[in-house]
This record gives C-alpha cells, structure tokens and sequence, in this order.
C-alpha cells in the first residue's frame, strides 16, 4: 500500500484568516469557505457561489486527509459518499454550521451528531429521478429477456445455428405480461418506476409503511403492509429505500426464504440492503433465478472478490443509475443553491431539505451561518443555472493534491429521514 503522502500547505491568498468565530459574508467582508471534501472539480459550484464564498476543495477519503485550514475555517461543506463522516469527524471541523450531500442517501453522515453539535444536513431528494427509475427498468428487463448475457455470448464469438442454441443460451428468459413486480418503498424514484411497469405489463404491488392509505388508488397499484406479503407475490422485487439500521441486510436469508422460488431481485438504492452472502447462496442455488445490483456493499465494487465473486445469473454496474450529464449538473446546481440559501439566509427556515431540522428547535439558529444580519447578496442580480458560462470563474482553490477516490461505505444512523431511493453514490 503507498505512504500517505504529507499535505501541502497551498497558496490560498483569498481565503479568509483566523480562528473560528463570526466570519463576516458580503461584498465588502472576507468571504465564508466552503469546502468541496471528497472531489476536486468545483466547475458547476462556482458561478453560484462565487460572489458569497471562498470556494476549496479537499479531494479527501477522511478527514485525517482534510487540510487544517478547513477544519478550522470552513462553514459550509459539499460531499460525494466517498467520504464519511462520524461523531468524531464532525467534531474536528470548528467552524462548520452545514454540510449538503450532493445526493439523496445520508447514510454516511451521523446526522444524529451534526445536529447535536449544531450543523445542520442536508441532502438533494429530487435529482436523477427519471434516470434511475430508467436504470431499474433496463436491469429488470435485462434479467427477464436476459439480454446482457445473450450478448456477452455473441461478443464472445458464440454462433446461434438453429433454435435449440437459442433455447439452451436463453434459458430462464421469461414472459413480463401479468407478472408481479414488488417495489420495496414508493418514494419518488418507486413511483416512476412504478408507473413505467405498469406500461410493460406488470401487475405493481408495493410495501412503504411510510405512506398514508389511499395512495395506492391514486397510481393504480397494488398494496401490501407487510415485506413478507411482498415477497411472497412478487415474481420480480426491486429496492427503493434509504439506508439505516432498522433496514441493513433487509434482503438476508431468512427473506429470501419468503420470495417466490425463481424471482429476480434488482437493487439501485442503497449496497447494504441486501446481505451478500446470502444473495450468492440464493443465485447458486436457484432460489433466486437472477439478480441485477447497481449498489454494493463494499465499493467500488470487484468482481474478483466477495462473496458474489463466483455467483452465476449476476450483473452487475457500478453505482451509476443515477447519471446521466443533465442529472450531474442538476444536482450539483442543487447541493450548491443549498449552500448558497445558508449563507445568504437563516439556518435552517431558508433550507429547503435539512434533514435534521428537529435539532434546531422552533427558532433555529435564527440566524446566518456568521451570525450577521440575514441579508441577500446578488450584484449581478442574476438567477444562477447552467446557463451561466463560467468563462471567468477563477479556479477552485485546491486543499490537497491527492489523487481522486470513489469508494462508499455504507453506515447507519439512528435518525434518518423519509425512506426515499438511491443516490450517489
């Protein structure tokens, strides 16, 4: 394994100095730092926060990788799932009153803590909807016309002669009209995929014990109130829940028992759903006739290792159903017009998807992230979109020059938010 290589002190002349405390915002104050902590491109951030705050990135996959200046200083944080952060990694930074996740999962956050110390999370809910309800639906009709494995034999050189090759190659290949698909959480991701299986010829049936009576009849579906009844009528299950410790391992042993012998299952929501050990043992033995995963529990994921290493009728992609170059400048826009309402307004009523609001009491902070005046500060009078060219955005200011990660870890935490799909990773 490499030495860690030390972290360079870089030149950051327009970065504010000294210690914690009010670190006044507008035109004629030092901007507040905000800090890119598990990336280094700041391309789309920047023309929306350039004209209120310093914009850094750490390019880290801990905070022990996160330069003392940040730590100090920083007020706002962005993150990937590259990075987590614990109890004891949020208590390092001694000035940060919000960290965005630029994705839905916060499961690599302890947001029980941030809260506890005063920094308020949030997530981005609404990216990527239509990308990753079109990810699960291509993985649920690769698994039934079993396409991708047809087309590995044709790239591997193999010649279909007459029928009997098509019926040994395509064996397990199954008819979608009147099957049943199970959705496990009908969130905005759940329902899009929902309403679009409905057009291929599913019967939908849903578990979402979040969601009051009557939705239901709203989109046409089916209902269930307990997993165990999914299960058992579904000819096809797909995941669409968060993460957190009532759920890990949701799909184990013991319910895969509870399936229908021979179902699919399909996962884009979050890698620690679902038990490996018993996925494998349930694929070799046929119990689960297919499986596609987008997530995993350990990533990035290898195939040369694990226990789904040798498991047959699996594939697998590498936690990308969420993108497409629209969703990624979305929701990166997203995450940083969060950051931006911080600091131009009062945390957490400017917020628009804090997640541990409760922490904050009926007043909040009442105040912004300096403990200034809530003022809005736009010179260019100028709605910030795509459609701004950052032809002239200086570059980010880089803390680290590490080279770029993207692993996740999955963690839980004891408070969580509505359980909603999947995202970035």
């Amino acid at each position: 394994m490499d030495k860690k290589k030390p972290l360079k002190r870089p030149r950051m002349d327009n970065l504010p100095i000294g210690a914690r405390g009010p670190i006044a915002n507008g035109p004629l104050h030092t901007r507040p730092l905000v800090a890119l902590l598990d990336g280094r491109d700041c391309s789309i951030e920047m023309p929306i926060l350039k004209d209120v705050a310093t914009v850094a990135f750490c390019d880290a996959q801990s905070t022990q990788e996160i330069h003392e200046k940040v730590l100090n200083e920083a007020v706002g944080a962005l993150m990937w799932h590259t990075i987590t952060l614990a109890k004891e990694d949020l208590e390092k930074f001694k000035a940060l009153r919000i960290i965005v996740r630029i994705g839905s999962g916060v499961d690599n956050v302890d947001i029980k803590a941030a809260g506890e110390l005063g920094i308020a999370v949030c997530n981005v809910p609404g990216y990527g909807v239509e990308e990753v309800a079109d990810a699960t639906l291509c993985l649920i009709l690769s698994l039934y016309r079993r396409t991708y494995w047809l087309a590995n034999l044709v790239k591997e050189g193999k010649k279909f002669q007459g029928p009997e090759q098509v019926r040994e190659a395509a064996q397990g290949c199954a008819r979608i009209r009147g099957d049943t698909l199970g959705i496990v959480g009908l969130g905005r991701i759940g329902t899009a995929v929902a309403l679009r299986a409905k057009v291929f010829g599913f019967n939908v049936t849903f578990y979402d014990p979040y969601l009051p009576d009557g939705i239901e009849r709203s989109y046409g579906l089916s209902r269930v109130y307990t997993l165990q009844d999914l299960l058992f009528q579904s000819d096809c299950v797909t995941l669409h829940c968060t993460l957190n410790e009532h759920n890990h391992h949701l799909i184990n042993e013991y319910t895969i028992k509870q399936m229908r012998p021979g179902a699919f299952l399909v996962n884009t929501a979050r890698g620690g759903l679902v038990d490996e050990n018993a996925l494998a043992s349930a694929l070799k033995d046929g119990r689960i006739r297919a499986a596609a995963l987008d997530v995993h529990e350990n990533e990035p994921f290898n195939a040369l290792s694990g226990p789904l290493k040798d498991a047959p009728n699996l594939m697998c992609t590498p936690h990308a159903a969420w993108y497409s170059d629209a969703s990624s400048t979305e929701l990166r826009e997203m995450a940083a017009s969060e950051i931006r309402r911080a600091i131009v307004g009062r945390i957490p009523e400017s917020l628009r998807n804090c997640v541990n609001k409760g922490y904050f009491g009926s007043s909040g902070f009442g105040e912004t992230i300096n403990g200034a005046t809530c003022y809005n500060y736009n010179p260019m009078s100028v709605a910030h979109s795509t459609t701004i060219e950052p032809l002239s955005t200086p570059p980010a200011i880089p803390i680290s020059h590490s080279t770029p990660h993207s692993t996740l870890q999955d963690t839980s935490n004891r408070l969580t938010p509505k359980p909603e799909s999947s995202e970035v990773h």
